[in-house]
């Protein structure tokens, strides 16, 4: 379209006022005020939200005596299933415990630990040890000195931070479900499931067990989340909070949106001197607060993680330039954003 300047120099103050008229309609329209949500449940909103990628499986047919020494493994949940026999696990600083067939042990944090036939057996590195390469996320370890036979699938997912951060942050060193326990008898169908596919190995198996990985995660999470002593307390509290638990969702499926206190308390029915109130009480900071360190905490995984930009990742968490989205940074860092740039590897074996 070409444009007459003439125009833009010589044109009537009514169509000035039009001009004006639109783009103040314009930037109320940029970012409307959402309309109040109707109830919904914060906690079945976080769980939706958890997304598990880059899944890797390996199934480990082992005969005693046998020790695999596990590395910390950074960003990633590690998922251990005792699909046959029993074994020793230990972490550092804490006693080491038997697990049997039939248990789930997911490790939240990927935290380093070890695995044993019997508590004396001295360990490997789990990455000296050679594996069979069935495809790029699935393979088979043998190893061992030929005794009583134990069969763990082990499978490694990155957890995606964009929604559930600070519920990651909650987590224990170790969840644990044992299929004993489970009176509906869905989980011993489940393992029974699993421990099948992994044996045959059938087209589509590593599809189907990856999926099921994805249940038993978010299974060991929600039955962690139901029990937990501290559940009426801090962040996972202000979750279950109707209000306030819709408030902290909208925070982190939406960081880019100019959020303020008063169109978050519209949104969830609460008056702007009761949502503030509330929010800080539950969470421990006030909301702006809270917000902004949500921003960063995203950002900054962006900046490890990614090649984007820097303005692109400011604007991604809602911040119109990339000098002010720097300066917010460094007020939580100590250092400007370009210094925290690394590539992630991708995922080795397990």
């Amino acid at each position: 379209m070409i444009i007459n300047p003439g125009l833009l120099t010589n044109r009537p103050e009514c169509l000035d006022e039009q001009i004006n008229q639109w783009a103040m309609t314009t930037s109320e329209t940029a970012y409307p005020t959402p309309s109040p949500l109707p109830p919904r449940d914060p906690l079945g909103e976080v769980f939706h939200m958890l997304r598990l990628t880059g899944t890797l499986h390996c199934r480990a047919e082992l005969t005693a005596p046998w020790g695999l020494d596990v590395p910390q493994i950074d960003g990633c949940m590690v998922l251990e299933i005792v699909n046959a026999g029993r074994c020793w696990i230990e972490i550092e600083g804490e006693d080491p415990w038997e697990v049997r067939e039939g248990s789930l042990i997911l490790m939240p944090h990927g935290i380093a630990h070890t695995l044993r036939s019997d508590r004396e057996v001295v360990a490997e590195p789990l990455f000296d040890i050679p594996v069979e390469k069935i495809s790029d996320r699935y393979e088979i370890m043998r190893h061992g000195g030929g005794g009583d036979f134990t069969q763990i699938t082990a499978g490694v997912v990155q957890v995606d931070r964009s929604a559930v951060g600070n519920l990651l942050d909650l987590f224990p060193k170790v969840l644990q479900i044992d299929a004993w326990d489970d009176e509906s008898g869905w989980l011993q169908s489940t393992l029974r499931f699993i421990s099948q596919e992994a044996r045959d190995l059938k087209p589509g198996g590593e599809t189907i067990i990856t999926r099921l990985t994805d249940v038993l995660i978010i299974q060991l999470i929600r039955t962690w989340v139901d029990s937990v002593s501290g559940a009426n307390q801090g962040w996972l509290a202000a979750l279950r909070d109707e209000q306030i638990g819709q408030a902290l969702v909208l925070m982190h499926q939406e960081p880019q949106h100019p959020w303020t206190v008063a169109s978050l308390a519209q949104t969830v029915n609460l008056s702007r001197s009761a949502f503030s109130a509330r929010f800080t009480e539950l969470v421990g900071q006030p909301a702006m607060s809270y917000l902004t360190g949500w921003r960063m905490q995203l950002a900054h995984d962006l900046i490890r993680e990614t090649t984007l930009p820097l303005g692109a990742i400011a604007d991604r968490v809602g911040y119109d330039s990339e000098a002010a989205f720097s300066r917010a940074f460094k007020r939580i860092y100590d250092v400007p954003p370009g210094s925290k740039r690394r590539i992630s590897k991708p995922l080795g074996h397990i």
